[in-house]
């Protein structure tokens, strides 16, 4: 029997062997499997049958594998012991054997299949392809152009792939439009259906913030300056406490810039978020005060195994130390990772006279 021949697919399998890197022995074998399902989709058979393509010529033979009986019932799983030693003499009933077939029209069946194989893979590699690009960029900022924007999700187009950016990664404050370009921040690369790598971004990470100083401020980017701790509200505040190991460094100066003008780059990529740089210290005590700016802080007094820190304010800094809907405060604990009561002088003064009190009625009754 005739085998189907084509040559010119071995021939665009080796070309894309060398420009894409897929290897033509795995697109065969997966061009061999769906010519199998093809061939009982087309053509209605039942017989259990095995494809092979000849790896050099690109000939492709097709073959039905029956039963050797004595007595053959069902012509399509099974031979008669004479029929089958008309292929080899050394069968006996009880062996398989393959019998080639080529049936009409299987030719341009064939050449579809290939096709669509062929196409699928490529479409797989580059999928493959783009999912390590974007795993390899994880932890960076991308640049895209907004798609589609509601409440729930936001789409951007980052070139190659789309940029998937849910309710809780977007900033409160933003409104997004369609055609607007953005920033975002890459937290995730994911698989999604069918294998279809999904790159999730975010503004309102903190890492997204640590990104932009690390864009607009030298120091950071060559590790002179280190940003030890972020905290953020997104859309309203951040605080960001920064370190230099180096005495001739300041690091606060060096963030903020002449006139603000560096830190002032990231505020307007934000929207107008402001941002309190601190400079932060080893001593608790010291950089918790810090990180309570602008608030004016009278004294902290730590305990070190609870990591508690009480705080004492002038009268008129309470407000400011605590801050609107008590931010301030809850943006300072959680740069330091530290939790903070913050008590003004009076208040302070109450309890100390109030515990004194105390103190005297317990000594008069014993």
């Amino acid at each position: 029997m005739k085998a189907i021949d084509n040559k010119e697919l071995i021939l665009a399998l080796e070309e894309l062997e060398k420009e894409k890197g897929i290897k033509k022995s795995y697109i065969i074998e997966s061009i061999e499997t769906a010519l199998v399902t093809a061939y009982k989709r087309n053509f209605d058979a039942l017989e259990n049958v095995r494809v092979d393509i000849d790896k050099n010529t690109g000939a492709t033979h097709i073959y039905a594998i029956k039963d050797i009986m004595e007595n053959a019932n069902d012509e399509a799983t099974e031979i008669t012991l004479e029929e089958a030693h008309k292929i080899n003499r050394d069968l006996n009933i009880g062996d398989t054997v393959e019998v080639e077939i080529v049936p009409k029209d299987f030719g341009r069946i064939a050449a579809q299949t290939a096709k669509q194989v062929i196409v699928q893979k490529l479409r797989e590699v580059e999928r493959d392809l783009i999912f390590d690009e974007y795993s390899e960029r994880k932890g960076e900022i991308v640049s895209g152009i907004i798609q589609k924007a509601d409440k729930n999700i936001v789409i951007v187009d980052l070139g190659r792939i789309e940029g998937i950016m849910l309710s809780k990664e977007q900033i409160p404050t933003e409104r997004y439009k369609v055609n607007d370009k953005i920033k975002a921040y890459i937290m995730e690369v994911e698989r999604g259906l069918k294998g279809a790598p999904q790159v999730m971004i975010s503004r309102s990470q903190p890492d997204f913030v640590r990104k932009l100083l690390e864009f607009e401020i030298p120091e950071i980017y060559e590790g002179l300056i280190e940003i030890k701790s972020i905290s953020r509200d997104p859309g309203s505040r951040s605080k960001v406490a920064v370190y230099s190991p180096d005495p001739n460094i300041d690091p606060v100066g060096s963030c903020v810039g002449s006139k603000g003008v560096r830190i002032q780059n990231v505020i307007n990529e934000l929207n107008d978020e402001k941002i309190d740089v601190i400079e932060w210290d080893a001593d608790p005590s010291i950089y918790i005060a810090s990180a309570l700016l602008p608030a004016q802080i009278l004294a902290v007094d730590i305990k070190e195994e609870e990591k508690f820190a009480k705080v004492i304010v002038p009268d008129d800094q309470l407000s400011l130390a605590i801050g609107k809907s008590g931010q301030n405060a809850r943006l300072a604990a959680k740069l330091t990772n530290w939790k903070i009561d913050i008590k003004s002088e009076s208040q302070f003064r109450e309890i100390l006279e109030k515990q004194q009190s105390n103190e005297t009625e317990t000594s008069e009754n014993t």
